[in-house]
């Protein structure tokens, strides 16, 4: 089959190499400028940050056999057991660089190309040789037998309108919450103790993270993610007001050190509110072979985000 995967997010590259694992030509398209999602790594100057998973843990069998190559390398770390006095014996994994460097793992050997939006979704001519025309923004159009969608799933909704499919209601009523980060640099430790990350410091926050004591960062850098609440009261003010409050919630986290440079980044689609039981969704058989996945479906974590892809892959080679 030629297969169009539309986002480059860990679901769609767990489906992607599954697919081409089993000998399918696969193509990943995806709006940003680098695979991964939510796995997000930024640069400012000497500092590394990880600006939106944190951490993962495994929970699952497979899930163990897909990062198993990636803890023997070194590639995936484990970061702590953690993040209360005394851990609670509970492994959390890092990525060596950031956790970017988990995603373009996975691509590799992959055929992605970044920064290209999916504009829309078509069922072919009848007499075509191909199920779906795939429309992208710089005007061309790419012909698929399958297809997987693993976009947030109001971005999904408004591919499959012009596909001429249905959803169902609850996947079309589905809300997600947003996030706002602050990435600071510092010019000195931070007052975040080992291992380097607190869950909900206070009624604001919902994790701190020092990328240095985490091991990525050459130099001291915090990750601060405001919680869904103060986020979604606050998405509308600018950058500027955002990271002032901001910087004041964390003063504590921050210590004496001073602030050199400052980020905010905005994650729109960052915590489905009631994800799906099912692992994907799978479409009429007479609509032709699409699946739906991400973490929308299997649980708002990188586990579950793989696991969808992996389960969504299985339903088309099936």
């Amino acid at each position: 089959m030629r297969v169009v995967v539309a986002g480059a997010g860990l679901a769609g590259l767990a489906a992607g190499r599954s697919l081409v694992d089993a000998g399918h030509d696969v193509v990943l398209f995806d709006k940003g400028r680098s695979p991964g999602g939510r796995l997000a790594t930024r640069r400012i100057g000497s500092a590394t940050l990880d600006h939106g998973a944190q951490f993962f843990t495994i929970r699952s069998d497979r899930f163990a056999g897909v990062v198993a190559p990636h803890l023997e390398s070194g590639l995936v770390y484990e970061w702590s057991r953690g993040f209360v006095d005394g851990g609670d014996g509970y492994p959390r994994y890092a990525v060596r660089g950031g956790m970017n460097a988990f995603a373009k793992t996975l691509a590799a050997g992959l055929d992605v190309r970044t920064s290209t939006l999916v504009f829309a979704i078509r069922p072919a001519a009848v007499a075509s040789s191909h199920r779906w025309d795939v429309a992208l923004d710089d005007g061309t159009t790419v012909a698929a037998d399958a297809l997987v969608v693993t976009c947030p799933l109001p971005q999904s909704y408004s591919l499959l309108v012009s596909a001429e499919i249905e959803l169902p209601a609850q996947l079309i009523r589905m809300e997600y919450d947003r996030t706002v980060a602050l990435l600071v640099i510092l010019d000195g430790p931070s007052a975040v103790g080992e291992p380097g990350g607190l869950q909900h410091p206070t009624e604001t926050l919902s994790f701190v993270s020092d990328n240095r004591r985490k091991g990525i960062s050459a130099v001291d850098a915090l990750t601060i993610h405001a919680n869904a609440d103060w986020s979604e009261a606050h998405w509308g003010d600018d950058h500027s007001a955002l990271e002032a409050s901001l910087r004041v919630e964390a003063a504590p986290f921050i210590g004496s050190a001073a602030v050199t440079a400052a980020q905010i980044k905005k994650w729109r689609f960052a915590t489905p509110r009631t994800p799906s039981p099912d692992p994907c969704w799978i479409a009429p058989a007479d609509a032709g072979p699409l699946a739906l996945a991400g973490d929308a479906f299997a649980g708002p974590k990188i586990e579950g985000a793989v696991l969808s892809g992996l389960s969504a892959a299985d339903a088309l080679l099936a």
